[in-house]
């Protein structure tokens, strides 16, 4: 018998079952994965880019902004900081982007379960929920591994983002059990596959440039920075940021696509100035590839150029040669990919969906049973790349487990 139990022993469980404890709640966590906090030691890449020092509104997606700040203001990522220190872990920031000095995620994990064990919080590894019911004084969990009870539960699962890391989507089978409706779950933070057969041609190329989604021919989304192409499609971080909108879309049988802006710091007018001036220079035997050799990689220039028909400037008649500026203009600015599907859960950063925010009160407990709380990717929040995602477990989580060991007390 505990007076809070959480199911769920990532970052949002840890942090839940410490503040819990904190707040005088005799705490377990039942984990059914065998390494809590798996999840977090594959965090910015090995890094853990654990928050960011730049906040706001627009960092996180969810059905309810407001909602996201009241949570964010209660636990900040000053607060994050603060409570790292105390467990000896020192932050570093790249342009805002904090990461513990050490440069390792385990860090951030192994400061977590030292903190959990000093507070005498009991994890259960390997435990297999098979129900959890709201009783009179509390609940039940029916496990493979015997009965438990608690006063309070908070749900801190995760989604179903890299399931090896054991988010296999239980916990919006435990919420749906208590009348919770679930956003349906999709992946965020993803690859994306295109259908486009220069793929082939110009895998393993990374390019700076501006990736635009449209939906049913409307721009949803567009982010810039590193994209990575690969012969299913395009991924790196502007890809990652925009995915969410394009599993949403496509779950819906809407078509999508993505324009990619090779010289977004570049307008088209100076663009088709400079290749003019190219031209003019260049010699009888010089290649249209050639020519866009000082402003994209020679594959993606190869490409681009494809579409002329032309090996060389004197190929085309001069006459003709302004429309084939033109025409490599707006292949530099306007290369239009058909997105078919995204990588899918297995390599997706985040979830999409969940349990929506207008069934939770601001202290993060079900509007639908007393006692209940949620924390972290469960819930429907996901944040974009930059330490936002673990934010959020860190507020969320805290919130929670505050929350429920009040109700417990």
């Amino acid at each position: 018998m505990y007076d809070v139990i959480v199911v769920g022993g990532g970052a949002a469980g840890l942090m839940a079952a410490i503040w819990a404890t904190k707040e005088g709640a005799h705490t377990a966590i039942l984990d059914h994965h065998t390494v809590s906090g798996k999840k977090i030691l594959a965090t910015g890449n090995g890094k853990c880019n654990f928050t960011n020092e730049l906040q706001g509104e627009s960092c996180y997606r969810s059905d309810s902004p407001a909602f996201v700040l009241h949570i964010l203001k209660q636990f900040s990522e000053k607060d994050t900081v603060a409570f790292f220190e105390e467990l000896g872990v020192l932050s570093k920031s790249r342009q805002g982007y904090l990461y513990p000095r050490s440069g390792q995620a385990a860090t951030i994990r192994n400061a977590l379960l030292s903190q959990a064990e000093q507070l005498g919080i009991v994890i259960f590894q390997e435990i297999g929920i098979r129900k959890i019911q709201r009783k009179e004084n509390g609940f039940v969990f029916d496990t493979k591994n015997g009965t438990f009870q608690a006063k309070s539960c908070i749900l801190a699962t995760g989604g179903k983002a890299a399931p090896k890391t054991g988010s296999d989507g239980s916990g919006y089978i435990y919420a749906k059990s208590f009348g919770h409706q679930i956003e349906t779950p999709l992946p965020a933070l993803t690859a994306l596959y295109a259908d486009a057969k220069w793929l082939k041609q110009t895998s393993g190329v990374r390019a700076d440039a501006t990736v635009s989604l449209f939906v049913e021919n409307q721009c949803v989304a567009e982010d810039t920075g590193e994209v990575q192409f690969a012969d299913y499609g395009i991924s790196g971080i502007p890809v990652f940021q925009v995915s969410r909108y394009a599993s949403i879309a496509l779950a819906q049988r809407q078509s999508v696509r993505a324009e990619l802006d090779f010289i977004p710091d570049y307008p088209a007018e100076q663009i088709e100035v400079f290749l003019s001036k190219q031209i003019a220079n260049a010699s009888v035997h010089e290649s249209w590839q050639q020519l866009l050799s000082g402003i994209v990689n020679e594959k993606l220039a190869g490409m681009l150029c494809a579409g002329l028909h032309a090996k060389h400037v004197s190929d085309i008649p001069e006459k003709r040669r302004p429309a084939a500026i033109k025409k490599l203009m707006q292949a530099l600015k306007r290369t239009t990919l058909t997105i078919t599907d995204t990588r899918g859960f297995d390599f997706a950063q985040v979830t999409c969906g969940g349990v929506p925010l207008n069934e939770l009160t601001e202290e993060m407990e079900s509007r639908l049973v007393s006692g209940l709380y949620f924390a972290g990717e469960v819930v429907n929040v996901d944040g974009i790349c930059g330490g936002y995602n673990l934010q959020w477990a860190w507020s969320s989580g805290t919130v929670a487990g505050k929350n429920a060991a009040k109700q417990a007390g």
